[in-house]
């Protein structure tokens, strides 16, 4: 039996894929505390675990602990800006108050290993102070820099060709002498206030374990590199359970019907209705398609629709594990869980996302052929409305998108990333790929 302490961001993204693979653990007769979000309690006990409550610093799940002016900020910040500010002042600001909070944690609690999901930074500084070896999870694209692609965040797809790889040099010199040189002087700042020496190093390099990481997605939804890390592994998409107690609404037998079936979700994060919902029921509101949105759990007052279309149905919330077997087209902001979870069922997408780490995502989706690209937070109706009457009429999206669908259920994930978990346990050496 080994001790494992888990540290997730408090928001779903970061909590869900992680279910799965604590829930294994505790199966197989190990012992996990949990360090996340009050929020997610229920969730976090419901796998065997301890939860433990964010006691300092940002829960995301408590509003009263964000300061109005960190939302301000955030919120008047786009693209490249905006994402730097979420590495700045929500992940590398939270580690200074995740490493206080672990310390206490770990004076009950003797973990023998950490495990922590890639933007978790205070897991990494909790292994400088302590010896102790920790893993992190990928819940998101591949974020460390290397030869063959170009920086995170750019969303550009790889380009193989003598020039394309002199494209990602240039890139890559520029990100970290230029465009992300504030955001490694800010985390050189912050490890100092802790005690910890600068590095000198870019947030990701820095998130990387050096024991294990598991990514959560199959290879073929990554761009190739030749310098791919050792200690990185695949390990498949963490697919939610359908939940046994789910109730389908009244008009659930529709799905049955003959009209093609359109999904349209803005995640968790990124809700505001007027970005996506709204554009994709404008757009197919005259088509012979049943509309299927999803508000993030969100109020249903907010649509600015004078009159709900005939062929929409409108839900708070849907698991996708029931909804997704139904759906011919999602029409997403490119979450990353939401588009793995779609690949897992065979359904090809419209991604349209620009904020926070999407960008990477939707290329990402474009460069498979499992689904096209909007490169916009804002579609018109007009773009969405000839997105996906392409997918549709189009035999080769959904084609690719069954072969992901073949390839996720080869894989086994919590017993895999169960396995590799115990290697590191056993042998508190990296595990590496072969």
């Amino acid at each position: 039996m080994t001790r494992f302490l888990m540290g997730t961001i408090a928001a779903t993204g970061h909590v869900n894929p992680a279910l799965p693979i604590v829930r294994r653990l505790i199966e197989q007769g190990h012992e996990v505390w949990w360090y996340t979000g009050h929020g997610f309690k229920e969730k976090v006990e419901a796998t065997g675990a301890r939860h433990v409550s964010i006691q300092r610093g940002i829960d995301l799940t408590r509003f009263e602990t964000i300061q109005k002016s960190w939302l301000e900020q955030r919120d008047a910040l786009k693209g490249v800006a905006q994402f730097k500010f979420y590495l700045k002042h929500g992940f590398i600001d939270a580690a200074v108050t995740q490493l206080q909070d672990l310390t206490d944690i770990l004076n009950e609690f003797p973990a023998e290993i950490l495990l922590c999901d890639v933007f978790f930074l205070g897991m990494s500084w909790l292994y400088e102070k302590t010896g102790l070896p920790w893993a992190a999870f990928g819940m998101s694209a591949l974020p460390f820099m290397s030869h063959d692609t170009a920086p995170f965040g750019l969303g550009m797809q790889p380009n193989p060709s003598m020039s394309g790889l002199l494209r990602n040099q240039l890139l890559n010199i520029f990100s970290r002498a230029v465009l992300m040189r504030d955001v490694r002087i800010h985390l050189d700042r912050v490890r100092s206030s802790v005690g910890l020496a600068p590095k000198g190093q870019d947030f990701f390099t820095a998130a990387l374990s050096p024991f294990l990481y598991l990514q959560g997605t199959t290879p073929s939804f990554e761009y190739p590199r030749r310098d791919l890390p050792p200690q990185v592994h695949f390990i498949g998409t963490f697919l939610p359970p359908a939940p046994p107690n789910f109730v389908p609404p009244a008009w659930w037998q529709e799905l049955q019907g003959e009209r093609p079936v359109v999904h349209v979700t803005q995640g968790t994060v990124a809700t505001e209705a007027s970005d996506l919902i709204e554009p994709t029921i404008q757009a197919l509101a005259d088509e012979e398609v049943l509309i299927v949105a999803t508000t993030g759990k969100q109020p249903l007052d907010p649509l600015k629709l004078k009159a709900i279309p005939q062929n929409v149905r409108i839900e708070p919330f849907i698991p996708h594990a029931c909804l997704l077997p139904h759906v011919d087209v999602m029409v997403t902001n490119g979450g990353f869980n939401g588009v793995q979870i779609a690949l897992a069922n065979g359904v090809p997408m419209v991604t349209a996302g620009q904020t926070e780490e999407k960008p990477e995502i939707c290329a990402r989706v474009q460069w498979t052929g499992t689904g096209i690209d909007l490169k916009t937070s804002t579609p018109t109706p007009a773009e969405i409305k000839s997105a996906v009457e392409t997918i549709l009429s189009t035999p080769t999206y959904k084609q690719n998108a069954q072969r992901f669908q073949q390839e996720i259920r080869s894989y086994d994930s919590p017993a895999i990333a169960a396995s590799l978990l115990e290697t590191l346990a056993n042998t508190k050496q990296p595990v590496l790929s072969k």
